[in-house]
């Protein structure tokens, strides 16, 4: 008995107060925002390749050159944001199933190591056979891994604002945006007009789609709890205001005006403005989305 009092008054305390500030600042912004561009592009050159095989065939290397390079950005910020970032290998060697950043992290490496493969496939044998094969099973598992940020995110506690089933919504329409926007900046010129008028559609339909769900929220959010009512009063009037609505504005609205009218004029030039805008204004969203429910005080 005596034994466990002294070992009781004896106890170290490591923390005792909640962290103050924002924890998730511009480095997961990053994280985020690049690995909708590594997986969204796969998610557009599957669909190109399979409906435009002859036409799309240029894309091949280009496609899994930028995968590959917004993989390993979002690999780094990922490594950069751990706290004991050099300790990143405890992740394989002593996984937690239980963590979505450990599940996650299984699966970019898989993802990573298919990408190699297609690219082993494209430029030193010149197998499309083979490169094709690879890019469906690289599809696959760029959904989990697309998806697997908003399960983290999820997985906070106290942060009423980032729901699973509307995270998980958000994340596919912003690989989809993303993807289509690099493949519009990327194939330029050398789409015929029905491959541009795909990729204009699947980008004005994805920045609606994301329109949508943050304006349900925005409208509709207060109404499921009291947090996320105070929170979203970081931009109904507060200091993210004026960053929300210029995300807004340059990740989906202007996307879906310069869509329209490239549509209805036939002219493919706008998707190129249209791209670009989403880029940009997809980066500004999501870290207005990641930044405010930190504002909370949770004491």
């Amino acid at each position: 008995m005596a034994h466990e009092i002294i070992a009781a008054t004896n106890a170290i305390v490591t923390l005792d107060v909640a962290l103050p500030g924002i924890v998730w600042g511009w480095i997961i912004t990053m994280n985020m925002w690049a690995k909708s561009i590594g997986t969204g592009i796969i998610f557009l050159a599957f669909f190109l390749l399979k409906k435009y095989p002859e036409q799309t065939a240029f894309i091949r290397l280009p496609v899994v050159a930028i995968s590959i390079v917004f993989i390993h950005i979002f690999l780094l910020f990922t490594v950069v944001d751990l706290h004991q970032m050099f300790r990143f290998w405890h992740i394989f060697f002593y996984p937690h199933l239980t963590s979505a950043i450990t599940i996650g992290a299984w699966m970019a490496t898989g993802f990573v190591g298919l990408l190699f493969g297609m690219a082993y496939a494209i430029y030193i044998k010149k197998d499309t056979a083979m490169y094709d094969k690879l890019l469906g099973w690289t599809t696959l598992l760029a959904i989990p891994v697309t998806l697997y940020t908003a399960g983290l995110m999820a997985e906070s506690t106290a942060r009423e604002l980032w729901q699973m089933p509307t995270e998980s919504a958000q994340m596919i329409l912003a690989a989809l945006l993303a993807g289509s926007a690099t493949m519009i900046l990327m194939g330029g010129n050398k789409f015929s007009d029905p491959i541009k008028k795909d990729l204009g559609l699947v980008l004005g339909f994805s920045a609606f789609g994301a329109f949508l769900l943050y304006m349900s929220e925005y409208i509709f959010g207060a109404m499921k709890a009291e947090e996320v009512a105070a929170t979203l009063e970081f931009v109904k009037g507060g200091e993210y205001t004026i960053m929300f609505w210029v995300g807004q504005l340059l990740a989906f609205i202007t996307p879906m005006v310069l869509v329209c009218l490239s549509l209805k004029k036939q002219s493919y030039y706008l998707l190129k403005i249209a791209a670009v805008s989403a880029l940009i204004g997809l980066w500004v969203s999501k870290h207005v989305w990641l930044v405010i429910p930190q504002l909370l005080n949770m004491s």
